[in-house]
């Protein structure tokens, strides 16, 4: 990241003047709607649904036999379903990444954090980069109101919590559930590595920690403010679900745009005492339920409140499930290049827009949110920067018969470009040493291809057969790496993520 360092200070000052020069007509736009002026009256609303961590068969219209998911599944019955939604990693900080930018995490400079670790973790000096146009930047500026609910994961410091990135409120914790006081029992690879911390340990001692802890207590907060520390998980999905419910109602006679962010099923699993022992799977299945429940009780306002036929509501993962039988019939898990890792359940709902009862099996991914969005509210994304994803408005509204925007979808785990993908042909990268995430995956130094289409657990391995092929994704792939960046080489058009010299722990402002 030599190159980012050098150019941070230019980039910011660019990138300050563009973010201005482009959002001052949409904030014109907004206030002369505001005023009851102009062409707005007929927004959508967007209201977009993220669990943490469910896998690809992790609900009934999946094939889950376990979880029982009545609204989820109703949800698909009355909108659509995509088989082949993939988020652009698997792991929370880099894919809530690109659900926020539009772009791949490594374009943003966003997939790992300043140790090398995986996410980022409490008190880092990493976060999204302010200078960065989210999807809540875009819609706030043609006036919409903006929330987000739930887990953030973004950075901790106060210039990378989300009232710096467009959205007007905020409720919920800054990053996972398992970083707060004791690690929770898991694979190592999920912690920060030993020594991580230790230059802000004295800031975390004081902020609460204790000296068996490597993290502050989990903090919930308002805003910017920390309200609550430690929270207690086992309330935190109905009270997201009341703060959504709440902002519907309060927000029915404009456009919002509502982000709500769920801990759950992330481990240390949790769930409420209405909830609790009373699912077929354990701990687990309390958890998936709890959030099916909160999907219909958001449906519900929207119903109650009039806004149904207006608003586009999605529900997804930010990556696969961590067990393989939650993500079957996909071969890999969280962290993994292969497609358990990364394809997640993608279920859109619009009654009168969105058809219902329909499969959709085209690709799209997470970065397609921000122009999508965009498209659907009569935006463009910016223009002063490279936006990877793609409006998928098509494929929301005619599922059977539009076609993929992608010619090619790369896969990266942390900084490392894996895989490629360009229609049904999957290509895992020849390396000479892979980076692993979660699970070692099957690896051969040659390289592995497979052809999606017709074998989506990623089983026969095709690389001998079609030489042809592997040698387009191979090129593909280079230009991925002179683009985008690899490893340890910066991409041409790679911006820096945000940094602060001396970051402190949000809970130190307590008391």
């Amino acid at each position: 990241m030599a190159g980012s360092k050098r150019n941070r200070r230019e980039f910011l000052k660019a990138m300050g003047l563009g973010a201005a020069s482009l959002a001052m007509p949409a904030l014109r736009a907004g206030a002369r709607a505001a005023a009851g002026e102009g062409p707005d009256a007929g927004l959508p609303n967007f209201v977009f649904i993220l669990a943490d961590d469910l896998g690809y068969r992790d609900i009934g219209c999946y094939g889950s036999t376990k979880n029982r998911t009545p609204n989820l599944d109703r949800m698909a019955g009355e909108g659509t379903r995509f088989s082949s939604f993939c988020s652009s990693s698997g792991v929370c900080t880099p894919s809530r990444s690109s659900l926020m930018t539009g772009c791949y995490p490594r374009r943003v400079s966003m997939h790992e954090d300043e140790r090398g670790e995986w996410v980022l973790f409490p008190v880092s000096r990493k976060g999204l980069n302010p200078s960065e146009i989210t999807v809540a930047t875009l819609l706030k500026g043609k006036g919409y109101a903006t929330h987000a609910i739930g887990k953030w994961h973004l950075g901790d410091q106060p210039p990378f919590l989300p009232r710096r990135h467009g959205f007007d409120g905020y409720f919920g914790i800054p990053y996972s559930n398992d970083m707060g006081g004791a690690p929770a029992p898991g694979p190592p690879t999920l912690r920060a590595s030993p020594g991580a911390l230790a230059p802000v340990a004295p800031a975390l001692r004081a902020s609460g920690a204790s000296k068996d802890s490597p993290y502050p207590p989990l903090p919930l907060v308002r805003d910017d403010e920390v309200i609550e520390a430690p929270v207690d998980q086992d309330t935190l999905t109905e009270r997201y679900t009341r703060e959504a419910v709440r902002f519907i109602a309060e927000h029915k006679d404009k456009p919002f745009f509502l982000y709500v962010s769920h801990l759950m099923p992330h481990t240390p699993l949790h769930s409420g005492e209405r909830f609790r022992g009373k699912s077929a799977n354990g701990k687990y299945g309390d958890a998936v339920e709890e959030l099916d429940w909160s999907t219909g009780e958001i449906l519900a306002a929207l119903k109650a409140h009039g806004c149904d036929g207006k608003t586009l509501v999605i529900f997804t993962s930010d990556n696969g499930g961590v067990r393989p039988d939650n993500n079957g019939p996909l071969n890999g898990t969280k962290g993994s290049t292969l497609e358990g890792g990364h394809r997640v359940p993608f279920i859109v709902r619009r009654p009168g827009r969105v058809p219902a009862g329909k499969v959709c099996p085209e690709l799209a991914t997470m970065m397609d949110i921000l122009p999508t969005f965009a498209a659907l509210a009569g935006l463009e994304p910016p223009r002063d920067r490279v936006i990877d994803g793609k409006d998928i408005s098509a494929l929301l509204e005619k599922p059977e018969t539009a076609k993929t925007p992608y010619d090619v979808f790369f896969y990266y785990f942390m900084g490392q470009l894996q895989a490629v993908r360009s229609g049904r042909w999957k290509l895992h990268l020849p390396l000479a040493k892979k980076r692993h995430g979660w699970h070692l995956e099957p690896y051969e130094e040659k390289g592995m291809l497979f052809d999606l289409e017709a074998d989506a657990a990623e089983s026969v391995n095709r690389i001998d057969k079609h030489p042809d092929i592997v040698a387009r994704l191979t090129a593909l792939a280079a230009r991925a790496r002179e683009d985008i960046g690899d490893d340890g080489r910066d991409g041409k058009n790679q911006r820096p993520a945000g940094w602060v010299e001396a970051a402190r722990p949000l809970t130190l402002a307590r008391g």
